[in-house]
């Protein structure tokens, strides 16, 4: 009986440490060997040779189950049968045949208790305190895998060569972490309350910003704040006073046509020191790029080009908008206010049940992402006052009001600035039912 408790602790020691070591973060290991952490250091050489730490393991846990069913079926069948032969009386029944039930019900008693206590008992454990176990153990097995070098060799050999046979790879294929399964983890992070609300959101964004295009983050033509060639003095200070930026595109008759940039500095510093030079003398070259360019590979070319600003055009050369290094921050830890800031409208305030107030620069995918509105989504247009204009097919006239229904969404353009669509009221009607015949 003694023997048997002590196989199925020896059992419970080697499933156990299976699991902890199965359970170990290489990354967390990596980063506690730098400190000085010599265990850590050694787990994370079998973490990485995992198939000697596995085989090792496996010889453990094979010959202590096989001894315990060995010896159990030796010491007990030969009591139990006896037992039931000549206790029970049940001699109408062969002591050879009754021998055989003692050793299945010996088994099953035995699998019971080396299930529950030999196995998941301490894998339980193990998984709570997979570092602390493993730690614990590192020791023995690195002992055991010396002594079972041969063994090992021999049955990776076996099963290497079984593999060939079978026209599999001998070598497991290291996966790579998608995406997908990175964005899984944070959002798995944020609900156990491991990761901020705002970092989760900051990581969501990094992905999105690789897939997003500048024409996404870009300040468009129509509201974009850019100086005639011909302006004056005074024309240029009220528009630096009026909106506190820094630069400035620079165009001659329209603004499909940019000269260059402004830098306020260059200009205060010369107009301070008395020289008026000619405006098309102070400006800087303007970068120009696609609007189809992805918002991550523009960061890294202005990083690269140490330039602050970039002129946005389209497939025929004219100036679709500007976009700036801050547009392109906001895209991943949202808006960034300084002192010459107005504060800003929401996009979208709620009205009611299924019922908003949304401004007409909406994108149309933050209405189908975050509201779920059944919104069509097109290149002709990119906001939700490009949809209406473009069902419209014509420019509203300052002023006006009107209702329309896009896809069981109900519209209520209620301001238009400029042939500009400012802000529409905005109701999800509800499905019809289908009528039954």
């Amino acid at each position: 009986m003694l023997l048997q408790v002590i196989l199925i602790l020896v059992n419970a020691f080697f499933a156990g440490t299976e699991m902890a070591v199965v359970s170990l973060n290489a990354t967390k290991l990596r980063k506690m060997q730098e400190e000085g952490d010599k265990i850590a250091g050694k787990l994370l050489s079998m973490v990485e040779d995992s198939s000697a730490f596995l085989s090792t393991i496996q010889v453990a846990i094979t010959l202590a189950g096989y001894l315990g069913a060995a010896f159990a079926g030796e010491n007990f069948a030969p009591v139990l049968s006896s037992w039931l032969y000549n206790d029970l009386g049940f001699q109408l029944i062969p002591l050879t045949a009754l021998n055989s039930v003692a050793i299945i019900i010996i088994t099953i008693i035995l699998s019971y208790f080396t299930l529950v206590f030999g196995e998941l008992v301490p894998k339980r454990i193990a998984l709570q305190k997979s570092y602390e176990w493993a730690k614990m153990a590192c020791g023995v097995i690195r002992g055991m895998a010396f002594v079972l070098r041969p063994v090992i060799w021999l049955l990776s050999v076996s099963v290497n060569g079984v593999l060939r046979l079978l026209h599999m790879k001998v070598e497991a294929e290291e996966e790579n972490v998608t995406e997908d399964e990175i964005r899984m983890m944070v959002d798995l992070g944020g609900e156990k309350g491991a990761i901020d609300e705002d970092e989760q959101e900051w990581i969501q964004n990094v992905f999105d910003f690789g897939d997003s295009s500048v024409r996404e983050s870009m300040t468009p033509r129509s509201d974009m704040d850019a100086l005639d060639i011909e302006s004056t003095d005074g024309e240029i200070l009220e528009m630096i006073q009026e909106t506190g930026r820094s630069r400035f595109p620079v165009y001659e008759e329209s603004v499909d046509t940019i000269l260059g940039i402004l830098n306020v500095r260059d200009y205060l510093l010369d107009r301070n020191a008395g020289k008026n030079t000619a405006l098309k003398d102070l400006l800087r070259p303007a970068y120009f790029v696609p609007e189809t360019m992805k918002a991550d590979n523009l960061f890294k070319e202005m990083q690269k080009e140490k330039v602050h600003i970039a002129v946005v055009v389209d497939e025929y050369g004219g100036t679709e908008g500007i976009i700036t290094m801050e547009d392109l921050l906001e895209e991943i830890v949202g808006n960034i206010y300084d002192e010459f800031d107005k504060a800003e409208q929401p996009e979208i305030v709620p009205l009611g049940e299924n019922q908003w107030r949304i401004a007409g620069s909406t994108p149309i995918s933050t209405l189908v992402d975050d509201l779920e509105l059944p919104l069509p989504e097109s290149d002709d247009y990119d906001t939700l006052g490009g949809l209406i204009v473009t069902r419209l097919n014509a420019i509203p006239k300052d002023g006006e009001q009107f209702d329309m229904e896009i896809d069981g969404v109900a519209l209520h353009i209620e301001k238009i600035e400029d042939h500009r669509i400012e802000s529409v009221v905005a109701t999800l009607l509800p499905k019809e039912e289908p009528e039954e015949k």
